[in-house]
């Protein structure tokens, strides 16, 4: 008997270290953007993994790997399998609200992000997350009142400070903006901040000032994928579209979501 219990615990032992090993693997392609690996790799751990909480987070990394391939539909299955696995998990809710909304489905996205709220009543990321799909329903006041709300448990959350100055570019209030970013980029300068001034810079047609601001957002932080997908819009408007391509090739490499590139394709289309 002692040799069968010892033989089984040999065994998971090995489990245990060879699912470690392939997690390590998963976790350090998808830090590359080698977003073909991750998938590969986490397409094995939901598969090994009993555990349903971890086998939620797996399916979760799956998704997100498939969604940064441009394989929504996948994406949306990996989503869907999470949320089976662990009903309570506030990343799956997440995914699936952002994705209907990039999607169009502002219905569903919202479904899942009211329910997302009501499991984690001071979780950020949910909440710029209903922002941004109250925004794209035109109800301006809700998206506002939700960044608002934010900035009630984290004031100095940047990403709800950001939304609310964008909300005013949006809303024309260019200067507006401007100030609220300012006064942002003499708090903490870094990169997001800068990729947002250049973007207000470019609307008010300065364009000189706008390649200066995301060109230092680029050299605070490389990896930024949005601060080339910004540079190609300044370049599109200087009629610089050769180069203005090669820079949306860069967010692309750094796993810029490829659904998000397909306004620029017949702008970048080869010939």
């Amino acid at each position: 008997m002692k040799k069968h219990l010892l033989v089984l615990s040999v065994v998971l032992t090995s489990l245990n270290f060879l699912s470690a090993q392939d997690k390590k693997i998963a976790e350090e392609c998808f830090k590359k953007a080698d977003y073909q690996c991750a998938e590969e790799q986490y397409s094995k751990l939901v598969l090994s993994e009993h555990i349903q909480k971890y086998q939620s987070d797996y399916y979760v990394s799956l998704g997100t790997s498939q969604r940064r391939l441009g394989k929504t539909t996948s994406a949306f299955k990996s989503y869907e399998s999470a949320l089976k696995s662990n009903p309570k998990s506030i990343a799956v809710y997440e995914n699936l609200a952002s994705l209907h909304n990039q999607k169009g489905n502002r219905t569903k996205a919202l479904e899942y992000a009211n329910t997302g709220v009501k499991l984690e009543p001071e979780n950020a990321e949910i909440y710029l997350i209903r922002s941004k799909i109250y925004n794209n329903l035109g109800k301006k006041d809700l998206a506002m009142a939700d960044l608002k709300q934010i900035l009630t448990f984290a004031p100095d959350n940047i990403f709800a400070r950001t939304g609310l100055a964008n909300l005013k570019k949006n809303n024309g209030d260019l200067e507006g903006a401007l100030k609220d970013y300012n006064l942002m980029l003499t708090e903490k300068p870094e990169s997001l901040l800068y990729n947002g001034r250049a973007d207000i810079y470019l609307k008010m047609k300065k364009s000189k000032e706008a390649l200066a601001d995301i060109n230092k957002a680029i050299s605070i932080d490389p990896k930024f994928s949005q601060s080339y997908v910004t540079k190609a819009t300044i370049l599109f408007e200087s009629a610089k579209d050769k180069e203005a391509c090669s820079n949306l090739d860069k967010a692309a490499a750094l796993g810029h979501e490829k659904a998000l590139l397909t306004e620029f394709e017949s702008k970048c289309a080869k010939k």
